[in-house]
């Protein structure tokens, strides 16, 4: 089973960014996507990225403003932040499925790390 661990979460102003990371090793023979879970809602993927790296899908509440890229290299999944907004605000999980296609959907993913808290507040 994959050990995926996400890192790079914290506490931001409105308009600020971070990058989050998603490590793991083998990473590089999977499909990743990002996960956001808002205070008191359901978990709602975000952003996908193939095992390839050439194609990748956005979520409309992100569109523009985060974009994921990965480093097979270092078996590592990144997600930068831009002009973030509170609405951001929640844990933010990585996901894995073995193959070469990726999806915004939890029930297509088999690997699943433990989260980053990521705050964005005044």
């Amino acid at each position: 089973q994959l050990q995926l661990v996400e890192s790079g979460g914290g506490l931001v102003q409105p308009g600020g960014s971070l990058r989050l990371s998603c490590a793991a090793s083998g990473l590089n023979y999977y499909s990743i996507a990002w996960f956001h879970r808002a205070p008191g809602k359901e978990r709602d993927g975000i952003s996908c990225i193939s095992r390839s790296g050439v194609n990748m899908n956005y979520g409309d509440s992100v569109k523009g403003r985060f974009t994921i890229s990965r480093d097979n290299a270092a078996n590592t999944v990144y997600l930068q932040m831009n002009d973030l907004e509170p609405e951001d605000t929640g844990i933010y999980y990585c996901a894995a499925v073995r193959g070469y296609a990726c999806y915004l959907y939890e029930q297509s993913y088999t690997d699943w790390g433990q989260g980053t808290q990521v705050t964005v507040s005044s």
